[in-house]
């Protein structure tokens, strides 16, 4: 028998959840995997084939549409997020648990990397954190975060699939929608006063895609991954940083106790925990070389 055409010889990378930045990571994998993504959208298939990415039509909320899944990938990129509305069990994952039972039905992938949130801490009260951190959710979309988890760690130790959770702060980027703080900026949106303010972590998005594309190949089995950059600031500091950088008002301070009655809840909420994330182990399991080691230097790029 002769050798295997190239396209069989190919890893063959699926991306559930192919947003922003799946995008990216397709892009840095590029002709070297074959790329396929899972979409519940028939008029985004146009927009994934242009990009060199084979669409399939599946929805993580119908798991019957999977069954196609499974055997069709070596390496499994996990970028979708929990349900959002209101659901009986508001702590599970139906999506993530339905998407681990329908690769278990055939020729397992090697690698299963889940894009997680930093939220699966809670409030650390500015606390310095590690993966060695036990996670503490206060909201139910961090609770049904850690659920994913989980769900992605028990396919690992079941079956011998190397899986992965990054565990990602604030995403940023100019060519992000919303992702940079410049409109909250020109709207004058307010911020906490120094003695309430928190700690926030970050990273930019193209960093975050590397990362995605090294933990497909060099994560370690069943291992989480604190995903941000080199920056430590508080959330006020870091607005300030942008206004100058972007040469616009600094935003008002606001206490605390007042707060409630200039900002909406989701931003609120936000402002309710505070942490400092350790990101040593991504830099050497990964080998990691940040591209923007703080919010300066990516908040500049787009300036």
């Amino acid at each position: 028998m002769g050798a295997l055409p190239a396209r069989f010889r190919r890893e063959r990378v699926l991306i559930v959840g192919c947003g922003d930045v799946g995008q990216r990571a397709a892009a840095l994998l590029g002709q070297r995997v074959v790329l396929r993504a899972l979409t519940s959208s028939t008029d985004r298939r146009a927009v994934l084939r242009a990009q060199g990415i084979t669409p399939l039509l599946g929805d993580l909320d119908q798991p019957r549409s999977l069954a196609r899944l499974a055997g069709l990938a070596t390496r499994v990129l996990h970028l979708a997020p929990p349900p959002s509305g209101e659901q009986a069990d508001w702590w599970l994952d139906p999506r993530t648990r339905a998407l681990a039972r329908s690769l278990q039905r055939r020729s397992l992938p090697a690698t299963l990397v889940y894009g997680s949130t930093s939220g699966v801490y809670g409030d650390q009260q500015g606390r310095w954190v590690s993966e060695a951190t036990p996670v503490q959710p206060s909201t139910p979309r961090a609770w049904r975060r850690v659920d994913a988890e989980a769900s992605v760690h028990a396919l690992g130790r079941s079956s011998g699939v190397r899986t992965t959770a990054l565990r990602i702060p604030g995403i940023y980027a100019n060519d992000r929608e919303g992702g940079t703080p410049r409109g909250r900026l020109e709207r004058g949106t307010p911020v906490l006063c120094e003695a309430d303010d928190v700690y926030t972590n970050h990273i930019h998005a193209d960093d975050l895609a590397r990362a995605c594309a090294l933990a497909l190949w060099r994560a370690r089995p069943q291992r989480n991954l604190n995903v941000c950059d080199n920056t430590e600031l508080k959330m006020g500091d870091y607005f300030d940083l942008a206004a100058d950088l972007y040469q616009l008002p600094r935003p008002p301070r606001v206490p605390r106790d007042a707060a409630g009655d200039r900002l909406p809840l989701v931003l609120l909420s936000f402002m309710s925990e505070s942490r400092r994330l350790h990101n040593q182990r991504m830099k050497a399991e990964l080998g990691l070389r940040l591209r923007y080691p703080t919010v300066r230097e990516g908040l500049a790029q787009s300036s």
